[in-house]
């Protein structure tokens, strides 16, 4: 196969996500041959082109995935942002000598984007912070056999499959089938309906959390300043000049990359670099 650019059109403006998902839809598939030699060009030259039209190609895999997690009540459109994200991921890791089709790895990385993304946003409150609650959060629906409340004969065949307790299956019956409530009461209401902001109290101005906020905030800002004591110079420039600015005028990757003299791919790589290396000595530290 040669290298010639695939017709891949990309539209200036989609205006709605209908329009998206049509223009997605469009998007040509490709043979195992393209997406073999696409891949090539992507691990051996890191061609940009390549990456796009893999990632292109599989849009409407996104728009398909993210339709699973519509009960959840999160926009579809923003499913689909993070699902793409997965997919650029995917793509980035695919190999093209291993014999499997991208479609079936990055159905993997879409997923994954996807789950974090319900579970960072589905409820203020969150409902699975485990590796075992996560799997019992995104299978308990699917796996009951009715709208009924669980039994217990159920519950505990559920547990016995998700590999959980019993008790944590009821726990999170119980969390899903929670309804929000309004924090304030709705207009017409307020002499007939109790809402949360009447009883609910607020701990912020208590001596024992300020003292514990600030306590935290220096114990940050040390572990920040000892870490930053650990870069060489230039990489504790780019740090400053780009997260550590008061002003909110924090510099651009453009504006390092022509102070040094490098790219500006390269000044990300020193910021990612960087900031993985402050990561693991604040860690240490705490």
């Amino acid at each position: 196969m040669t290298s010639t650019t695939l017709a891949f059109p990309t539209p200036a403006s989609l205006g709605s996500l209908d329009h998206y998902i049509q223009a997605v839809n469009r998007f040509p598939l490709l043979t195992a041959e393209e997406e073999t030699a696409l891949g090539r060009r992507l691990k051996s030259h890191d061609d940009l082109d390549a990456a796009r039209q893999l990632v292109l190609s599989h849009l409407r895999l996104v728009v398909a995935v993210s339709r699973n997690y519509l009960g959840y009540g999160l926009p579809q459109a923003d499913l689909i942002q993070e699902g793409n994200v997965g997919l650029m991921k995917a793509v980035r890791r695919f190999d093209p000598e291993r014999g499997v089709r991208l479609v079936s790895f990055a159905l993997h990385w879409i997923r994954a984007e996807m789950h974090e993304y319900i579970l960072r946003n589905w409820r203020l409150v969150k409902v699975a912070t485990t590796k075992a609650q996560r799997k019992l959060f995104f299978n308990l629906r699917s796996m009951k056999a009715s709208s009924a409340a669980l039994s217990v004969a159920e519950a505990k065949a559920i547990a016995k499959d998700l590999g959980v307790k019993p008790e944590e299956v009821v726990e999170m019956e119980t969390r899903l089938g929670g309804r929000d409530l309004a924090l304030d009461p709705t207009p017409g209401d307020e002499e007939n309906f109790v809402s949360p902001i009447a009883y609910l109290t607020d701990s912020e101005d208590e001596p024992a959390q300020i003292l514990i906020r600030e306590e935290t905030a220096t114990n940050r800002t040390k572990g920040l300043q000892t870490a930053l004591a650990k870069l060489d110079a230039r990489s504790r420039r780019i740090i400053e000049a780009r997260w550590l600015r008061e002003d909110d005028s924090a510099a651009t990757l453009q504006d390092l990359a022509d102070e040094y003299g490098v790219s500006a791919e390269r000044i990300r790589q020193i910021e990612s670099k960087a900031m993985k290396t402050m990561r693991s000595q604040m860690a240490a530290a705490a």
